[in-house]
């Protein structure tokens, strides 16, 4: 993408990787790659896109009279994503290498830095079951106890009935997904590409983030539309969105990290 001329600045003196500052406008170079691994990943980038949506479905098919329980599983199952589209990271890894889209090796990617991989997922999975414990405690808080219908959570949603509930439920969830947005947005495809452990990983995500506020506050929102355009169309839209996040979520941590030689 022409960012040699990105300045970049050292995490630690004695650290391996430098973190570069990015300008607002490269957000859309983000998108435009992740489109283009989508075209150039073929069936390899389908298949993940079709992971995520048959999931979706599938926690909306168990759960769907349970809409309280739903909306912390379904949002909390996001959480999970830097994890789960370690795949697609590995597609564009590979295909930036120049070798061919292969779909096998992309689902042991995690193998050869499984320690920290797994550290460091386990860690979502505690924030992941911490924010449905916590949903479910809110709706059953502000319900009294009862179990809401999806015509009392829409009513409750489009016409503010209740705002206090709304604000508590979505600043809660919005705490939650920065937190996870903050050490995972890096952290994943730097363990993947340089075999880091889950702390370094982590730190160097969460001083990217604070290197780029504005540019990454925005590719969170980037992200938050096109997640949920994906459930907005009963989760079909995933296909196609989530391996968009996916592939230019790579190109994010290749033009915000510039490894030492």
């Amino acid at each position: 993408m022409g960012i040699q001329h990105i300045s970049a600045n050292k995490i630690h003196a004695d650290d391996e990787f430098l973190i570069r500052k990015v300008p607002i406008h490269i957000i859309p170079d983000w998108l435009h790659s992740g489109v283009t691994d989508i075209h150039l990943g073929g069936r390899a980038s389908l298949f993940y896109g079709i992971f995520f949506a048959a999931t979706g479905i599938l926690l909306h098919t168990i759960f769907a009279e349970n809409y309280w329980l739903l909306a912390g599983l379904t949002t909390g199952f996001f959480l999970l994503g830097p994890f789960l589209a370690m795949g697609l990271y590995d597609l564009s890894r590979r295909m930036e290498a120049g070798e061919p889209p292969a779909l096998a090796p992309t689902l042991m990617a995690w193998l050869p830095n499984l320690i920290n991989i797994t550290l460091f997922t386990v860690l979502l999975v505690c924030l992941f079951l911490s924010w449905v414990r916590l949903s479910m405690t809110i709706f059953s808080h502000y319900f009294h106890g009862a179990l809401p219908t999806f015509t009392d959570v829409v009513i409750n949603v489009f016409t503010f009935k209740q705002p206090v509930f709304l604000l508590v439920y979505f600043g809660t969830g919005a705490l939650f997904a920065a937190a996870i947005f903050s050490i995972s947005v890096i952290a994943m495809p730097l363990m993947l590409d340089r075999n880091t452990s889950a702390w370094t990983a982590a730190i160097t995500s969460l001083r990217t983030c604070a290197r780029n506020p504005i540019p990454m506050l925005f590719w969170a929102f980037c992200i938050v539309v096109l997640i949920g355009f994906g459930l907005a169309t009963n989760f079909l839209g995933l296909m196609l969105t989530m391996p968009v996040v996916g592939h230019a979520s790579w190109h994010v941590y290749r033009d915000l990290i510039e490894v030492k030689n």
